[in-house]
């Protein structure tokens, strides 16, 4: 969730944006719960309504600006409702897998041109020379992460800035949670020159992050995305979250789907101001979703 303009905003006006108090998974922008309340519990919204408060508590405490819930499900989001919480509306693309059989099934439910940009493309990688290997748990070695981790460093300093995940913790990944990590790497001869990283949980890949260290026209998206949405078919999962932002997702067969962030400004000043906002970046929203999904790369039922 993205606020840097309210935060200049606010900055410009002479207050301090930051600290700001965050509830979230960290450098995660994966929609799931985020009050740990049980399902069933008749008591949700008494102890929901206490955790917003408890919350707000913390950062006057902190003397934060402001608290964010960022990507809280469509399910929680009636229990994150209240005075002065402002409901803020965004947009990814996701792939689903209907129950395909094979990648040229999915391939077949696309539209004619989407169907042959992606085979040209896919065909370019694989009649360049490269390997890609995939690997899985376990099988991805302290070697392999510190190859990776490279490629990873190296895209935040041309990109982002600071990266944030360790090669400690990447490495961890294999010993401790070895059902999770997917890893992608690709050769030219032995040179490593390509890697891309994501997670498998439940019924659902989630990719996280990619790097190279030379440009391959498609092979970004031939490891970000097709070989990922072939593991999943291969693999019987519903669903490839990609992470965020990527209109260039649409014509590979990615649709757009609305996320969610709820925020608490402590000035009342700057809380209307941003409320307004809302209101006219909502329609916005609402009208660029409904139009990419009018124009996605599947073929119509009737064709």
């Amino acid at each position: 969730m993205f606020d840097w303009n309210w935060a200049e905003a606010y900055q410009r006006a002479g207050g301090q944006y930051y600290p700001k108090l965050v509830t979230a998974v960290p450098f995660t922008p994966v929609s799931g719960r985020r009050l740990l309340i049980a399902d069933d519990e008749a008591a949700a919204p008494a102890i929901a309504a206490a955790l917003v408060k408890g919350a707000q508590a913390l950062a006057q405490q902190l003397g934060a600006s402001s608290w964010h819930c960022l990507f809280p499900p469509d399910s929680q989001l009636p229990l994150l409702e209240g005075e002065h919480l402002l409901l803020r509306e965004g947009c990814q693309y996701h792939w689903y897998n209907p129950g395909y059989e094979s990648f040229e099934d999915f391939l077949g439910s696309l539209t004619s041109k989407r169907r042959k940009e992606i085979r040209r493309e896919r065909r370019e990688i694989a009649d360049s020379g490269l390997r890609i290997e995939l690997l899985e748990g376990a099988a991805i070695t302290p070697e392999h992460w510190a190859v990776f981790h490279r490629f990873y460093c190296d895209t935040f300093a041309r990109k982002w800035g600071e990266p944030r995940l360790t090669l400690d913790f990447m490495r961890s990944l294999s010993v401790d949670m070895p059902e999770a990590p997917l890893l992608l790497l690709a050769y030219d001869g032995s040179d490593c020159i390509a890697g891309a990283f994501a997670l498998r949980g439940g019924d659902t890949v989630y990719g996280r992050h990619w790097g190279c260290t030379r440009f391959v026209r498609h092979l970004h998206f031939e490891m970000c995305y097709y070989q990922f949405i072939d593991y999943a078919i291969r693999h019987r999962l519903r669903h490839f979250d990609a992470g965020a932002q990527g209109e260039h997702k649409v014509p590979r067969g990615f649709v757009p789907i609305r996320t969610w962030s709820v925020h608490w400004l402590r000035d009342a000043g700057f809380r209307r101001a941003v409320a307004d906002f809302l209101q006219r970046e909502t329609v916005a929203i609402d009208r660029y979703v409904e139009e990419v999904a009018a124009h996605t790369a599947y073929r119509d039922a009737n064709e």
